[in-house]
């Protein structure tokens, strides 16, 4: 817990006040005889605790040490969801250091913790498929397990809180609190590793989820404003769904939108998102939908993430997974333009309800590239994170440009990469790309 709370270490160093639970004040266990199966019997409190965060280390697993079935799983998981849904508690629960990840750490309306660099359980959960956890912390150099990273981030969410509460995020205080939006600030700002990756159907990498806890850069979000989609449209149920031409829209690096959406079953919906990136370089985009799995529900309302170019139509990419409640895309290398974010509903796929609140936390930047002279060298700079960046020259920028990549040494000095370059004759042209996009 020193992750937690603590002053010194810890990331909330100025909570209001800390209730400390035993595990069995939230779960109870009763083994049956002649069977090592274990019946996990989840005992929640009937009422509010009036705690937003709540730090949980333990895990459910079989008295063999086995995993829990899936059946458990589902049962564990609908307790706490219902409870995060009825009172807006968010839940940050171990992933555990073994195996797939286990619950509590698989529920819907919670994060799931894994620890970057150590021993950790990974995705996906056993029950149906999805992507946990939904990111990484680090921990103390003494500590290789779950249970120590865990705090960080449940920290890190008591900090967004406080954060939102007093107004960074513009005066709709209580939108800026909710758990969808903490949940979607938290993943949306996590770093990616070099090894980072996802898919359409697969939201989350299935070791580090969305990356590596980054609370700066999800408060960096959060102040970025509440910004609503621009327009809303309508189309057939599975019909397509191209870009809207809305040209009227300034640049926005980075905020984030707490809003509904809302189908009938013979159509879809989308909320549009219109993102101007100028000038001439590229960027990076990442950005997160979030939504509660709702209270006394077995299933999810379908919601989807789509990135349109508005130039020519083209879709850039999407997040369009079928089991989570959550939906994430990340490209380091956009091209600078009109782009249109989509949040959209289907009506005839997965329908719970004809209405569904969600958190979209987005972010735009280019990687900034400085270069000075020292003595007689061209010294060259750029952020540590995130990560996958390259260094490239060229002589001429006349077309056709041809990039090569700079092979020199990369050292780390402050917080930034650096490169040192003799000085040559001839003019040169340096670019920051990610190759694997």
């Amino acid at each position: 817990m020193a992750g937690f709370y603590n002053y010194y270490g810890g990331v909330a160093t100025n909570v209001a006040h800390v209730d400390n639970y035993n595990v069995d004040y939230f779960a109870l266990e009763e083994v049956m005889t002649n069977s090592l199966t274990t019946n996990y019997i989840v005992t929640l409190p009937s009422t509010n605790i009036d705690d937003p965060v709540v730090n949980q280390s333990y895990i459910f697993e079989e008295d063999d040490g086995s995993h829990v079935g899936s059946n458990e799983e589902v049962a564990i998981d609908l307790a706490f969801d219902n409870y995060a849904a009825k009172y807006n508690t968010l839940f940050v629960s171990g992933a555990g250091n073994w195996g797939v990840v286990n619950p509590p750490a698989t529920c819907y309306n919670g994060l799931g913790v894994g620890l970057y660099g150590g021993n950790s359980s990974f995705g996906p959960t056993i029950d149906n498929g999805r992507c946990k956890p939904d990111l990484v912390a680090l921990s103390p150099t003494y500590a290789e397990d779950t249970s120590y990273s865990t705090p960080y981030v449940a920290g890190s969410a008591a900090v967004l809180i406080q954060a939102g509460s007093r107004g960074d995020g513009g005066p709709d205080t209580n939108a800026a609190t909710d758990g969808r939006s903490i949940r979607a600030f938290i993943m949306n700002g996590a770093i990616k590793p070099t090894d980072w990756t996802n898919g359409t159907s697969a939201p989350l990498d299935a070791r580090y989820g969305a990356g590596l806890l980054n609370v700066f850069n999800s408060w960096e979000q959060l102040k970025g404003g509440e910004h609503a989609f621009i327009e809303s449209s309508s189309v057939s149920s599975g019909a397509a769904h191209p870009p809207g031409a809305n040209t009227n829209n300034e640049p926005v690096p980075a905020g984030w939108d707490y809003n509904s959406i809302a189908t009938s079953f013979s159509q879809d919906t989308v909320n549009h998102y219109y993102l101007n990136l100028p000038g001439g370089n590229p960027f990076t985009l990442t950005a997160t939908l979030v939504w509660n799995k709702q209270y006394g529900t077995n299933a999810i309302n379908n919601l989807d993430l789509f990135l349109y170019s508005t130039a020519n139509g083209n879709l850039i990419t999407c997040s369009t997974s079928q089991v989570d409640n959550v939906q994430h895309i990340h490209w380091p290398a956009l091209p600078a333009g009109r782009y249109d974010l989509q949040v959209l509903k289907q009506g005839s796929l997965n329908q719970v309800s004809t209405s569904e609140t969600y958190a979209l936390a987005f972010e735009m930047f280019n990687m900034p590239l400085s270069i000075q002279l020292t003595n007689g060298n061209m010294v060259l700079k750029w952020p540590l994170e995130p990560t996958g960046f390259q260094l490239q020259s060229t002589a001429s920028l006349s077309p056709p440009v041809s990039w090569t990549p700079v092979t020199n040494t990369v050292s780390v000095t402050t917080n930034q990469n650096v490169v040192t370059l003799a000085r040559g004759a001839s003019t040169q042209f340096f670019q920051l790309v990610c190759p694997t996009f």
